[in-house]
This record gives C-alpha cells, sequence and structure tokens, in this order.
C-alpha cells in the first residue's frame, strides 16, 4: 500500500472531522466497541473512591467513552477533550447532565488548560495517534493533570510482537472494517490508517514503560475478550501520592 492512499498524521484530525458524521455508525457495527470502553469506565470507577468530582476525558471523540464514564460514575464533572472539532460538534448534539462539557484541544497542549487538578483520567485510542516522539510528554501532562492518588485509564490496540493479533487485525480491518467503510461512506481512506496505525503502534511492554517514565506507579495491564484478546488492551495507572524528594 502507498503512503498517499492513506491518511498521514499531520491530516489526522482533519480526517476525524472528514468521518464524524459516520463514525458512530462505524463504531456501533463493532459489537465489542461500547462494551469494552463501558469495561475501561467501570475499571476505572472501581479505583476512585471516594467517588470523584472531575475526570477528564481525553481523545473524547464524538463521546462514547464520555457516556461510558457517566454510566458508571454519573455525579462526576467530565470535560472531553480532542483535536478534532467535526467530531467535537457531534459530541455535542448528544443530550449531556449540566457537568458535562467539551474543550477542542490536542493533547500535546493539555499543559496549557487551567483546570483544577482531576481525580481521573480516560483516554481511549488516544496514544497511537499521537506521534511516538510525543508520547511520554503526554503522559507525563496526564499525570501532572492529576491530583496525587489519581489514576488513568488506557484503552488501545496493540500488536507489535504478536504474530497471531497481527494477522487476526489485518483480515478484520481488509475484509470487515475498510470494506463496511465504503458502504457507509465512512472514509475509508481513515481506517487504512487505523489499520496500518495499530500495526505500527508501540508494544504492551512499551506502553507500560512509558508510563513508568512519566512517573506513574500501580501500573497494570488488562486483557479483554473475545477476538480482540491480544489485540485490545487496558492500562491502569495512578499517579503516587507524593513525589520521591528530589524529583
Amino acid at each position: 500500500m502507498q503512503q498517499s492512499e492513506d491518511v498521514a498524521p499531520a491530516e489526522l484530525a482533519d480526517a476525524f472531522d472528514r468521518a464524524a458524521r459516520r463514525y458512530d455508525l462505524l463504531t456501533g457495527m463493532n459489537p465489542g466497541y461500547h462494551r469494552h470502553l463501558d469495561a475501561a469506565a467501570r475499571r476505572l470507577a472501581e479505583r476512585l473512591t471516594p467517588a470523584p468530582t472531575l475526570l477528564l476525558d481525553l481523545g473524547c471523540g464524538s463521546g462514547s467513552s464520555t457516556a461510558a464514564l457517566l454510566r458508571h460514575l454519573p455525579s462526576a464533572r467530565v470535560i472531553g477533550i480532542d483535536a478534532s472539532a467535526g467530531m467535537l460538534a457531534q459530541a455535542e448534539t448528544k443530550p449531556w447532565p449540566p457537568g458535562v462539557e467539551f474543550r477542542h484541544l490536542p493533547a500535546q497542549r493539555l499543559a496549557t488548560l487551567d483546570l483544577p487538578s482531576a481525580d481521573g483520567a480516560m483516554a481511549a485510542y488516544l496514544l497511537r495517534n499521537i506521534d511516538a516522539a510525543d508520547r511520554d510528554a503526554v503522559l507525563t501532562a496526564i499525570l501532572a493533570a492529576l491530583r496525587p492518588g489519581g489514576w488513568l485509564v488506557i484503552q488501545e490496540y496493540s500488536v507489535a510482537g504478536r504474530r497471531l493479533a497481527d494477522l487476526v487485525w489485518t483480515l478484520v480491518c481488509w475484509l470487515v472494517v475498510i470494506p463496511l467503510s465504503w458502504l457507509v461512506r465512512g472514509s475509508p481512506r481513515l481506517y487504512r490508517y487505523l489499520w496500518r496505525s495499530v500495526r505500527a503502534f508501540d508494544s504492551t511492554d512499551v506502553v507500560r514503560d512509558r508510563l513508568r517514565r512519566a512517573g506513574f506507579t500501580d501500573i497494570e495491564q488488562l486483557a479483554v475478550t473475545g477476538w480482540q484478546r491480544g489485540i485490545l488492551h487496558t492500562f491502569l495507572a495512578r499517579r503516587p501520592d507524593h513525589r520521591p524528594a528530589g524529583s
């Protein structure tokens, strides 16, 4: 496949803008998409005691992850952040309780937001869409945005070092996902990018190493069930209660 057929990293926000109107339709055709978001939100909620007052939904897209957070933490204030104005426009068409708001901002500029410390954060399908050179800095900014003892949950695809997972991912993309994107006019270029970006993304070991370098502790990696086992992964990590002396 030629690179010109795909979405370049610099075009990614624009590509999501163009795909935004059909995005929920396509993700809804994946029977596990919302279930896995819900499971990730539940695992975050289980670790946030007492009940949180502020949550960040990083890379919130059209709001599916925001809705998952609210199902498990209905009293929390949630701020959804995304680089795609089109995806945020779709999110804002949905009914939300008063404590939900959305901000148009790439994750690389998270440190510029003037917010109180968050109790928890969710980053679903975000890290892979950030340039590899910026991923450590983004995780460090997420750590700084959390209160001491706050938790982060990451939901992300990774097949690096897993031949069977890589094969299954490629077959599903080219036999199901990309053809469906043609049928519903959902931007096939974006879904070719999805296929390629997952194959090129960090291994799960590298993700855990990045979390450690950023300063997170209590790092866990959880598997999902079904055909996405070995492809989709959930990571949980906590900001330490206190930074080590001299850091």
